[in-house]
């Protein structure tokens, strides 16, 4: 029986976290702001604008300039989002040996479709990609499990033959909430707040070169 992998999409497949702090910057320097270094914005990568104006401007959701703000940082994002963005060393490898192996894989991104589409694309991921569920996709988005369970359902698999990897606290909520096992991407952005060994995952791995053992032990059990 074959096994389908999910995976997260920033932080997890791609690195985009350059890309996302320029459009931050790009807040910053509409306000006479000094830029700040991509790295310093790197870990807020993984909750999209809202985790990056608050890295950024400190602006949280209830600023009353938050949703004009939010908007324009989509736009820039849109307009620049494949400038240095490029998949993590060793995952092109890992998808190869999951396809070798006649398992599937799949993403699942609380990325708005008309940002994730094109990158998946321009990555080379398309094509063998099982199913691609982004933040518009369904009514909700990670943590909420629905997600994963829609992806499944799309690619026609139990829940008991999937699994979900990420980069993000909200990942491994999500997939404990949908009955699958769970893999914490520890070269990812993981955010600010909560260390990764606190999420609970059922593996920690901290390259995508060293993940397949992992996904190989979770499809076995």
């Amino acid at each position: 029986m074959s096994t389908l992998v999910l995976f997260d999409f920033d932080g997890t497949l791609a690195d985009t976290a350059a890309d996302l702090a320029a459009a931050a910057n790009r807040q910053r320097t509409r306000r006479g702001l000094e830029t700040l270094p991509s790295e310093v914005l790197r870990q807020y990568s993984s909750a999209g604008a809202r985790g990056l104006l608050r890295g950024a401007l400190d602006m949280s959701t209830d600023h009353p300039e938050y949703e004009a703000t939010r908007q324009q940082f989509l736009k820039d994002y849109a307009a620049a989002m494949h400038v240095e963005t490029c998949l993590f060393d060793g995952v092109t490898e890992l998808l190869a040996q999951i396809k070798r192996e006649g398992m599937q894989w799949g993403i699942v991104t609380n990325k708005a479709t008309y940002l994730a589409e094109p990158l998946v694309h321009a990555l080379g991921l398309a094509k063998d990609c099982a199913v691609l569920v982004c933040g518009d996709t369904t009514a909700h988005s990670k943590p909420h499990p629905l997600p994963l369970l829609h992806a499944a359902q799309v690619a026609g698999f139990s829940v008991d033959r999937c699994m979900y990897v990420g980069d993000d606290i909200r990942d491994i909520e999500a997939a404990r909430a949908a009955g699958m096992p769970s893999i914490a991407a520890a070269y990812g952005y993981c955010g600010p707040d909560h260390p990764v060994e606190t999420w609970q995952a059922d593996h920690c791995v901290h390259s995508a070169r060293d993940m397949w053992p992992a996904i190989k032990q979770l499809a076995a059990d």
